[in-house]
């Protein structure tokens, strides 16, 4: 039987390969779609949407208990879970939904539930999700099938239960002691979120720090919230192995430096990473390559080492997260369909971690400045002397820059702190312009708002040659 031809294919509805597929549909490109789960990909369904719908609920209960510090008294709480998944799974619905009209209401694409492996250079083969098989041909294809969680190697983890990103925001009761492995941005907003639903929580993490692509001062600063918070954090420790506790739960063997350590806990919450989904593509028959990861390759206009099949968001590797993904759509609107010039080189990658305060940056760390051999000056001040945080009773953290010193360019910026990623943006702006350190540190920004934050923030650059980062002065 013949293939059915298409004009384009996009495999994954993710947040870059949906609105693309409708782009080609609007375009006249009679289109198709795989999609082997839900539509929406990671962010809508077991990512961005759900993870931080749960953060507010958690937050609000934070807000609470803290009530008696603005002289509002409240009586005891309680966190009903399954109240909580159920508020969860309606927003999820409401994005799901509104992904899936905009499929139903374009003319010229085509959703298919299935699973797509290639069988040929430009031929795939859909594993229908209702039985049956459809063998589908295009010119252009493009692949958007994202990651899942990595398990890791742990002796003893087939005979227990453990929790990834997508089941933890299933449980319908509270754990009552939480043992995250991984210390990164998923563990992290997992374990504060469940601390402060009530759970005792234990966060193990390799490296001798959290969050290894922050600079030691950040994620000191990140560990010292989270403890006060009330969180067991334990570096350079490592989980050497699980079994059955007695009465159900998990024991935990722990290595640490001060010896080995066995915990009884109720859950265990796996976060150490992520593996992409292209196992399943057959992509050796399509001559597409991939790393010793098994992420696509691409060049800087995403296309892989096969002529006409691209791949966009988390499957290709680099920084996973859905406005990367959607900037990977623009860049092939632009050069697909419209016809023009577009890349992802040098492209900036803004992100934010929904821990609280949050943590956000945009640019260089100092420790990337550094190695990329900058000449760096820095300015690092308290969110403590921060009107708007003190008003709103939100101290906690700090804000650091990072400035070219022979051109007063910002070369970074990071913030841990209340709502951090809108002050993050506000720098962002700047430094898409261009413009030096002084605009920032001399323009006119509202009282009292966080974003006059940068005024007194600028006023502090210090010459980093001359101070080191831990005697450095927050002030």
């Amino acid at each position: 039987m013949a293939a059915e031809k298409f004009d384009a294919v996009v495999v994954g509805s993710g947040q870059g390969g949906n609105p693309l597929a409708l782009a080609f549909a609007r375009s006249g490109r009679k289109t198709a779609v795989i999609e082997r789960a839900e539509v929406g990909g990671t962010c809508v369904n077991t990512g961005c949407t759900p993870t931080k719908t749960m953060v507010s609920n958690a937050e609000i209960a934070h807000d609470v208990r803290r009530a008696a510090d603005f002289g509002i008294h409240v009586g005891s709480i309680s966190v009903d879970m399954a109240a909580i998944r159920a508020r969860k799974r309606e927003v999820v619905e409401r994005f799901r939904s509104g992904s899936q009209s905009q499929i139903d209401d374009t003319d010229n694409v085509e959703l298919i539930r299935g699973t797509a492996r290639f069988t040929g250079r430009k031929v795939l083969n859909v594993s229908l999700k209702d039985g049956g098989t459809r063998e589908i041909e295009a010119d252009t294809i493009v692949l958007d099938t994202g990651t899942r969680s990595r398990v890791p190697p742990i002796p003893g983890l087939d005979l227990v239960p453990y929790l990834d990103n997508a089941s933890v925001m299933e449980l319908d009761t509270l754990p009552s002691h939480l043992l995250v492995v991984g210390g990164g941005y998923v563990g992290l907003e997992f374990a504060q979120m469940f601390c402060r639903f009530g759970s005792q929580v234990t966060i193990v993490q390799r490296s001798d720090q959290l969050l290894t692509r922050e600079d030691p001062d950040i994620a000191e600063d990140v560990a010292n919230i989270l403890r006060e918070d009330g969180i067991t954090v334990l570096l350079n420790a490592d989980l050497k192995r699980v079994d059955a506790a007695q009465g159900g739960g998990v024991r935990a063997v722990i290595e640490a430096p001060d010896g080995n350590r066995t915990l009884d806990v109720s859950h265990l919450l796996l976060a150490v990473g992520r593996v992409p989904n292209t196992d399943a593509l057959n992509l050796e028959a399509a001559g597409v390559e991939t790393d010793e990861h098994g992420y696509i390759k691409v060049n800087d206009r995403l296309e892989t080492s096969a002529s006409g099949i691209y791949a966009i968001g988390d499957v290709k590797g680099g920084p996973a997260f859905t406005h990367i993904s959607y900037d990977d759509f623009r860049v092939l609107r632009t050069t697909l369909i419209e016809g023009g010039q577009a890349s992802i080189k040098d492209r900036m990658v803004p992100y934010v971690v929904f821990i609280d305060p949050q943590l956000a940056r945009i640019g260089m760390s100092e420790t990337e400045a550094r190695k990329a051999g900058h000449r760096v000056q820095i300015a690092k001040m308290s969110m403590s002397r921060v009107a708007r945080a003190i008003e709103t009773g939100n101290t906690r953290g700090a804000i650091k820059a990072v400035v070219d010193a022979d051109n007063q360019q910002v070369l970074g910026f990071t913030i841990l702190g209340v709502d951090g990623g809108e002050l993050m943006s506000l720098v962002q702006v700047a430094m898409m312009g261009r413009l030096p350190y002084t605009a920032l540190r001399d323009g006119i920004f509202a009282h009292p708002t966080l974003a006059e934050a940068v005024n007194n923030l600028f006023l502090n650059v210090e010459d980093a040659e001359r101070v080191a980062p831990s005697t450095r002065r927050v002030v």
